[in-house]
């Protein structure tokens, strides 16, 4: 008889070892485990009340403080997308921008351009003379050399000696013709000597640039009256050029009798060319 329970609490024992058996063990506990919490959740008493409150604050406070880190990094992720993206368009907005500006730089040249060619082609319409109009391509500037060259030449009937106006102002002469361009040399231009007349003295003079310095008249009579204000005009002496093209304002300073030109010298894009005496 004590043989016989001896092999039954062995089978047994060998029964639950057997890993199959564990399974099936562990799933029977979780079963009994899963009735008892229900059949717990029924029962209406303080202690259980408070054991089961204290349990479900505990889950779900265990629940915020576990998904914490994950809000934490998504939010993170967030930022930086949203960082990312803002600079993305931050560039985006700054080259669509430079591209406004420069449209708009473009735009304001062509009517700026416009507006000088539209002056141009009135002078050249109100103007008995027969001038042709040509734009500065090169400044040559020193202390004592001042020309341009100007993008026009043989191809459009401009000869050596014509004289180049800004407007109705005279500012120089053609010197050094090509087929596709000429110089001009400025009334500025130390080596610039140009008959004048001056207004309303009515005494010849030649007007001699200086470089940088205001051009001057020279070999003018010592019985001159000329005075401040008064003004010069080219005097047709030689027939190198029309007379009576204006060029600036006698002012005196230490004695020296210096010609303020009517036109900017620096600032002169377009040039008006006296073709008048072309044969």
């Amino acid at each position: 008889m004590n043989t016989g329970r001896d092999d039954f609490g062995i089978a047994i024992r060998s029964a639950f070892l057997d890993k199959g058996t564990k399974q099936k063990f562990s799933l029977f506990i979780l079963v009994a485990l899963s009735i008892l919490l229900i059949f717990i959740e029924t029962i209406e008493s303080k202690p259980i009340n408070f054991f089961r409150s204290f349990i479900k604050d505990a889950i779900y406070r265990g629940s915020v403080v576990t998904a914490t880190p994950g809000k934490a990094l998504g939010n993170l992720n967030n930022f930086f997308s949203e960082h990312v993206d803002l600079y993305k368009n931050y560039d985006l907005l700054k080259k669509e921008n430079e591209k406004l500006k420069n449209n708009k730089n473009k735009s304001e040249f062509l009517e700026l351009e416009n507006s000088q060619l539209r002056v141009l082609i009135n002078e050249q319409i109100s103007s008995n003379k027969n001038l042709i109009s040509a734009r500065v391509m090169l400044d040559k500037q020193s202390p004592y050399l001042n020309s341009f060259v100007i993008n026009m030449g043989n191809n459009k009937g401009i000869k050596n000696g014509m004289a180049v106006m800004d407007g109705n102002n005279f500012i120089g002469r053609i010197v050094d013709v090509s087929y596709f361009s000429s110089r001009v040399l400025l009334i500025s231009d130390f080596n610039s000597k140009i008959p004048v007349l001056i207004e309303p003295s009515a005494n010849h003079a030649i007007l001699g640039g200086h470089g940088n310095k205001k051009p001057t008249l020279e070999y003018l009579p010592e019985n001159h009256k000329v005075q401040n204000g008064d003004k010069v005009y080219t005097s047709g002496k030689g027939g190198v050029f029309p007379p009576g093209m204006p060029i600036g304002e006698v002012k005196i300073q230490d004695d020296i009798i210096k010609v303020f030109p009517f036109s900017d010298l620096d600032q002169i894009t377009f040039v008006s060319i006296n073709i008048e005496n072309t044969k």
